[in-house]
């Protein structure tokens, strides 16, 4: 019999906490993933491509609830595991991806802000990049033989690092790019600190006028609503070159596009879309991962979603011989299907086991009444098309906490009472008038 794995109740508690209350949680997920298997092994077919100087573009559709955050964050701590470096955010009214009111350059400062490494999974790494990437450059002269405190160490460590940043010359924006990163190596050298903390700024786009950056740093350009793009595409060639196998740009709540009243704001968002997606198949960024999460809805209606756009509905709707049984996972479009009851029981079941663990009982629930439990929720009316793993979850998780703090209560008893009422179906969020500010999982 296979040994169950015993989940540390640290974890345990932030994984329950975080999917009773409808949130996906960062860590723990090895613990409970089910199913999925083959939309994790497509994604992870572009990780090994974006590692070989590529670049990948993905949509991942799928209803309220149906694993869309989850599945992200399985791939976010994978790529990370692997040494890539990833910047994740969701869109709301005010980050874009256009916006003439600052909401394209909000929405690149929340993905800067979220910058993780895995030994920074928690964002606000860019900092540690920078710093690591000069030790590792000194730390490298040293292998060649040259001390630390031989007259040419400087010269040789020079040398290196004008190799890195010469690199980027030929990119887009990439000379001011190479200047500060520049500016950043010798300021670490001096041990100027005020210095360093400007250039950081700058890389963080928090300069709001052209004026300010020239007067701290000299340099004529800022990062702006119309070239942050740019930027991403600079920071994954640097980020290569600083030794990491690239960058992941992972961006969720397409819906918050598709809500957008005026169809010229709409168009011009969708055309920003429509650049990342070229760039990627081209072949004019390297090394840079992209996905993106939507409903449905947002998606693929002609009116407002992605598919309103028709250079992109062009690229990206299924071909004649796409069909449910049949899928290419290969498409740059990946549909999440329902999970099947037999994957919800066998997640269930690492719940319950979890949840006896963190509170120290012998597990009571058994399997019988994991099944009656399934079976429950599965009786809805247009269940087979409208449960999604986050109503199920949260029954779940209720449950055990019931019976846990009611040791009166028989799980049976429960299960068949009238008052068992699970959570209503969300088949009818779906809509323009949802509010979106919901928990997601």
């Amino acid at each position: 019999m296979q040994q169950k794995r015993r989940v540390p109740k640290r974890i345990a508690q932030i994984v329950l906490n975080s999917l009773k209350g409808g949130v996906v949680p960062r860590i723990g997920l090895p613990y409970i993933t089910v199913g999925r298997k083959a939309e994790i092994e497509a994604l992870l077919h572009d990780v090994d491509v974006i590692q070989e100087g590529g670049a990948s573009f993905r949509f991942i559709v799928g209803r309220y609830g149906s694993g869309k955050s989850f599945l992200l964050q399985t791939i976010r701590n994978y790529v990370m595991d692997k040494n890539f470096v990833v910047v994740d955010g969701d869109l709301s009214p005010e980050r874009r991806l256009q916006g003439s009111k600052g909401q394209g350059l909000a929405t690149y400062r929340e993905l800067i802000q979220n910058l993780s490494t895995k030994t920074r999974p928690e964002g606000g790494a860019l900092t540690l990049i920078l710093d690591r990437w000069i030790n590792s450059v000194q730390t490298q002269v040293v292998s060649e033989g040259i001390a630390s405190d031989d007259p040419k160490f400087e010269a040789a460590v020079d040398q290196k690092i004008y190799g890195v940043i010469s690199s980027l010359n030929e990119l887009v924006h990439g000379f001011d790019f190479a200047k500060l990163l520049n500016m950043y190596y010798h300021a670490y050298m001096s041990g100027d600190d005020e210095t360093k903390a400007k250039v950081v700024k700058w890389f963080r786009g928090e300069y709001s006028h052209k004026t300010e950056a020239k007067k701290d740093l000299g340099v004529d350009i800022i990062i702006s609503d119309s070239d942050w793009y740019e930027y991403l595409k600079l920071f994954a060639t640097f980020f290569r070159q600083a030794g990491y196998a690239g960058l992941m740009i992972m961006i969720d709540e397409l819906v918050n596009i598709y809500k957008i009243p005026n169809a010229i704001s709409r168009q011009y968002n969708y055309e920003k879309i429509l650049t990342m997606y070229n760039d990627t198949l081209q072949g004019k960024a390297k090394y840079l991962g992209i996905i993106m999460c939507g409903t449905p809805q947002a998606v693929e209606d002609r009116r407002r979603g992605v598919y309103s756009y028709e250079a992109l509905r062009s690229r990206l709707a299924s071909g004649k011989f796409a069909q449910e049984s049949a899928r290419d996972m290969y498409a740059p479009v990946i549909r999440l299907e329902p999970l099947t009851a037999e994957e919800m029981l066998v997640l269930t079941e690492k719940l319950a086991d979890m949840h006896a663990n963190l509170y120290g009982y012998e597990r009571t629930i058994t399997d019988n009444d994991l099944a009656q439990f399934i079976k429950i929720e599965y009786a809805r009316v247009g269940a087979d098309t409208n449960i999604t793993p986050r109503e199920i979850i949260r029954d779940f998780i209720e449950l055990l906490d019931i019976v846990w703090q009611n040791p009166d209560k028989k799980i049976t008893d429960l299960l068949n009472s009238d008052q068992f009422s699970y959570t209503k179906s969300e088949a009818v969020s779906d809509n323009a008038e949802k509010d979106y500010t919901e928990f997601k999982i």
